[in-house]
């Protein structure tokens, strides 16, 4: 039985690529909601289902916003379970166990992100779904994933950075390594669960078969390094704390101007020689010691000729100068605050910064990064309370009765 997802409503009528799609979403805080709040972006009926008595804890997250007439809501919770239906289950509970497998049979995704072998135990484990339905697409996330010998071990964000290697080549030379400001290696692992989910479902649709997706923090991570494994592999060099430099490419990295810093990138002779002239010295790009690439990636020279050039030209103008300056010319951005990126023109034009209710406020938040050209804009809905549409959920999803679905829930079981 078809259901309808949590946009309805909104009176624009965008094909949606993910329409009719439904996803089974038994995860919590990022790694794992992040995914499943993409493929409701798109289009997909995403069902977030969560146990009675121990919801997402991500609910309690800060920020929270009181609304006048609505109970207090998590801002943070709101931002990664936009879109979403909300139903309870228990999947200790025999009934639970039954329910959630009579989901599966009408699902095309089930999304989990606890430890390997959770799911088994409980005897929900991919192995047992598929009997229930041999096209669902099983997405598991984890720290270390469903093989190898670590695989069982407990982690966060922080255990991915790391244990992926990005979390010792991040900081400053001669201080301790610092973790990235984000918890990048859940919205990585989010991401990449995302594509592997796509793919997986595209599979299915040709051979009528689904599969398991497999994704680490650890591996997600581990793909973020850029250059850091081949010059290790093939050089024996081990990446190492660099502040805002790059290992090889220069200049390329933060200067000081008179109202913050800019990240500068001219480090091509095309873009040094415009950036001599942008500054009224172009005979500069002549000069014998930094006239070419090559002689300016030298640390040495860098450092000595370039990086003192550069910090005289830029600390005699403010940021919104320099990107002028700079225009659709030179690489040159101004590093921007929280509230400098809420506020950018760009970002508006780009429609990510959009207003989702909560806790009956309009809060802004991130819109989705995806655009496509012919779907266009895909409504945005509010996240469920816990088990919000459970009732609606077994009644017009399953078929169940009134009095069955009070017997569950007067059980326990949802």
């Amino acid at each position: 039985m078809a259901i309808s997802g949590a946009q309805d409503g909104d009176s624009r009528k965008a094909p949606r690529p993910l329409a009719g799609i439904v996803v089974l979403d038994i995860t919590r805080v990022v790694a794992g909601p992040f995914c499943s709040m993409l493929l409701a972006d798109l289009g997909a009926t995403v069902i977030k289902v969560e146990h009675p008595d121990d919801p997402d804890y991500a609910r309690t997250f800060p920020p929270m916003v009181a609304g006048r007439d609505e109970a207090e809501e998590s801002a943070f919770f709101s931002q990664f379970n936009r879109n979403k239906l909300g139903i309870t289950v228990n999947l200790k509970s025999a009934d639970g166990k039954a329910l959630l497998k009579q989901l599966v049979g009408q699902a095309h995704v089930l999304v989990e992100n606890f430890r390997p072998g959770t799911m088994d135990k409980l005897g929900l484990g991919y192995e047992e779904l598929r009997l229930c339905n041999p096209r669902l697409v099983y997405t598991a996330i984890s720290g270390f994933g469903r093989t190898g010998p670590n695989s069982s071990r407990p982690a966060f964000d922080n255990t991915g950075q790391a244990v992926g290697g990005l979390w010792s080549m991040n900081g400053y030379p001669d201080r301790p390594p610092v973790r990235v400001g984000t918890i990048i290696g859940d919205l990585a692992a989010s991401l990449y669960a995302t594509i592997g989910t796509l793919a997986a479902l595209r599979t299915a649709e040709q051979t009528g078969e689904g599969q398991v997706v497999d994704v680490s923090q650890q591996d997600s991570i581990l793909t973020l390094t850029e250059n850091a494994i081949v010059r290790y592999t093939t050089k024996g060099e081990v990446a190492s704390p660099l502040g805002n430099d790059h290992p090889f490419v220069r200049p390329y990295g933060q200067f000081a101007c008179k109202d913050g810093y800019v990240f500068f990138g001219g480090y091509t002779d095309k873009f040094w020689r415009l950036t001599c002239e942008m500054f009224g010295e172009p005979d500069v790009a002549n000069d014998p010691e930094i006239d070419t690439m090559e002689k300016r990636f030298d640390p040495e020279v860098a450092e000595r000729r370039v990086k003192p050039l550069l910090e005289r030209w830029f600390s005699a103008y403010g940021k919104a100068e320099l990107e002028a300056m700079a225009g659709d010319r030179i690489p040159l951005s101004a590093i921007r605050t929280v509230p400098e990126v809420v506020e950018d023109p760009h970002v508006a034009a780009r429609n990510m910064i959009v207003q989702i209710p909560v806790a009956g406020e309009a809060v802004r938040m991130f819109g989705s990064p995806i655009k496509l050209s012919r779907t266009g804009e895909i409504p945005l809905g509010k996240a469920p309370a816990a088990g919000e549409h459970t009732r609606a959920l077994l009644a017009n999803f399953l078929g169940l009765d009134e009095a069955e679905i009070d017997r569950l829930i007067n059980s326990g079981a949802v």
